[in-house]
């Protein structure tokens, strides 16, 4: 079996790795002529962990191939996944231009019957509209079909989702389409993944759905966190009791500086907008946005309480991917927060094990870049966690301290205990937690 991944970014190169594994032979697409030099070397664009050693197995193996030949991967594809950006428009809604393109690039080259899979996060209807594109192309009398395959990989642990999935799901109105993705996906049958068979539409709208249902939770104990300050309550305890109840569950229920990323924030605008292209008003939806936003603002404000003003001084900030195990900036809430601080005055020394060199483009020398946690601590009159990076879990207490102009820590992930820091005489400031 033949397959291609068009668009060599986070899920299309992750995609095509992980079905190269499968014993499939798989030719990634990019329009990007740099970045198709660098996969054609063994190295990944962006930091995930086991990619580069997963990707170099399968290129030695030969079943890993890079191409910007589009035309011909198409020819030579049984199987076509679409993994191109969708970014958002001014309005919040997915911008399809790139996955138009494809789609003419593919009627332009059919020669025999193609199976045409989106694996991009995209809004319910583009199935139709990729069938549309190629039956209007006066290549109709090829036969193909459209299939619906969302992704659901988390950043820093993109491999293991994609091999051992919580569910697979294909949405296809063609038997003959459904056989071949459940011959494509033959190896997760063997460890009994979860398959979720079902029409174009729907498989559309569960990405959707399951996206903005985990970032309302976010946001939703991110409130009670805030509420938990004013009452005097404990989150954490909170959290873990509501995640004891098998109809909450305990996963994304981790207060903090919001949510980030190129999935979260944009998927959650796109809904809102096909709703309201729909005549439906997604309330929540909006309060998700609302609460997200003013999230980064409170740890602002908490940051100035802490030191009684911020202006002239100087924060040494750990971490500026949205999330560990990633280099990803994408919507971040620690670089917000950093430009923040700028904006009310303070200086800023920032570390991050993987975002450092994404980090300049947005922020450039307006932040003194770091060698290490320590480095970034040097001198300054607090230290801000904003990102929970392993490696800042277990810091040298002690040294730290001596570091810093005053024992100042403000933990905007909870990653330490409150009694262990102010034991270890930090005036300790975290989230939810009076």
């Amino acid at each position: 079996m033949n397959i291609s991944v068009i668009g060599a970014g986070y899920v299309g190169l992750v995609t095509g790795a992980c079905f190269a594994e499968f014993g499939i032979n798989v030719t990634c697409v990019d329009m990007d002529e740099a970045r198709i030099e660098s996969l054609t070397k063994g190295t990944p664009p962006f930091y995930e962990p086991g990619l580069e050693e997963l990707m170099r197995k399968n290129m030695n193996e030969g079943r890993l191939h890079f191409t910007g030949d589009t035309a011909k991967a198409v020819r030579d594809s049984e199987i076509i996944f679409i993994a191109v950006g969708t970014p958002s428009r001014a309005d919040g809604s997915a911008d399809l231009s790139y996955v138009d393109a494809v789609a003419k690039t593919i009627a332009g080259n059919l020669n025999g019957y193609k199976v045409i899979v989106t694996k991009s996060t995209v809004p319910v209807g583009t199935g139709e509209r990729i069938r549309k594109i190629i039956q209007d192309s006066g290549n109709a009398d090829k036969q193909f079909d459209i299939v619906s395959n969302p992704e659901f990989l988390r950043e820093g642990s993109a491999i293991e989702d994609f091999m051992r999935p919580n569910r697979v799901v294909i949405g296809a109105n063609s038997e003959r389409a459904v056989s071949v993705m459940k011959e494509l996906y033959r190896p997760l049958y063997l460890i009994e993944a979860p398959f979720i068979i079902t029409d174009i539409e729907t498989s559309e709208m569960i990405k959707y759905a399951s996206n903005v249902f985990l970032a309302t939770k976010i946001s939703y104990i991110n409130e009670i966190a805030n509420l938990c300050e004013k009452v005097g309550a404990n989150v954490q305890v909170v959290a873990k009791a509501m995640g004891l109840d098998g109809r909450i569950g305990a996963k994304f229920l981790h207060p903090g500086p919001g949510y980030g990323g190129s999935c979260f924030p944009k998927d959650v605008r796109a809904l809102l907008q096909i709703a309201e292209s729909h005549g439906y008003d997604l309330k929540i939806a909006r309060g998700v946005i609302e609460v997200n936003t003013s999230q980064r603002e409170w740890m602002i404000v908490k940051i100035e309480h802490a030191l009684r003003g911020i202006s002239g001084k100087t924060l040494g900030v750990l971490g500026l991917s949205f999330k560990p195990n990633t280099n990803d900036i994408r919507e971040s809430p620690a670089i917000d927060i950093i430009q923040g601080l700028i904006e009310r005055g303070a200086k800023v020394r920032v570390f991050d094990p993987a975002a450092m060199q994404d980090a300049k483009a947005v922020l450039g020398e307006s932040v003194t870049y770091c060698k290490d946690a320590y480095d970034a601590a040097e001198g300054a009159d607090a230290v801000v966690l904003t990102t929970e990076w392993n490696q800042f879990r277990n810091l040298e207490l002690e040294r730290l301290k001596g570091l810093l102009k005053h024992p100042v820590f403000i933990d905007l992930r909870n990653v330490y205990e409150t009694d262990r820091m102010r034991k270890n005489g930090f005036d300790y400031y975290s989230v939810g937690r009076s």
